[in-house]
């Protein structure tokens, strides 16, 4: 909070070819902006809660680490061709709707949304261990298949960003457009 009540709108700059942006970013600015979120808020855009919107990242955070085992309905084929997505700086659109999720949200885990962040705080946690722990690890992604260490950085950074947007707790700054090599 500032001096006179209001807090200051963090900037994210996406890069998401900067690993170094994106480790700041996890370890940092995405539990800064989401110390922001109220139960009550309401998205800017599509149909979860701020609490199933922090259960849905903790989720995706459980994944990343295999903890949960999450299913692939993008045949192999079409893995590279997805994967393409994480090496550009396109966001994903405020519509998206992630197939796994199609037939309608889980239910709520967790009792509250205090409690729901503390859960999504050790998730995190344990996904940024792992370059230490298991440097070598894949693990499923339900649209990209299996990702490394780094795909998964990729991954959580857009994810992240998108569902940071959609409750309306940062701004981007968007990296100019890279020529195609």
């Amino acid at each position: 909070m500032t001096l006179d009540g209001f807090r200051r709108m963090i900037t994210v700059r996406m890069d998401v070819d900067d690993a170094a942006l994106r480790d700041a970013f996890l370890r940092t600015s995405f539990l800064e902006a989401l110390a922001a979120l109220r139960a009550d808020q309401p998205p800017r855009w599509g149909r979860m809660s701020a609490q199933q919107m922090v259960e849905h990242l903790s989720w995706t955070f459980a994944g990343s680490n295999g903890r949960v085992q999450i299913e692939c309905p993008t045949p192999e084929g079409q893995w590279a061709s997805m994967k393409a997505f994480l090496h550009s700086n396109r966001p994903a659109p405020p519509g998206f709707m992630n197939p796994v999720l199609a037939e309608g949200l889980p239910a709520l885990q967790h009792p509250s949304v205090p409690a729901a962040l503390a859960a999504l705080k050790l998730e995190l946690e344990l996904f940024l261990a792992q370059e230490r722990a298991h440097p070598d690890a894949t693990h499923m992604h339900p649209l990209f298949g299996p990702l490394d260490l780094e795909e998964w950085s990729r991954t959580h950074f857009k994810h992240c960003v998108h569902h940071l947007l959609q409750f309306g707790l940062i701004e981007v700054e968007w990296a100019p457009a890279r020529p195609r090599a």
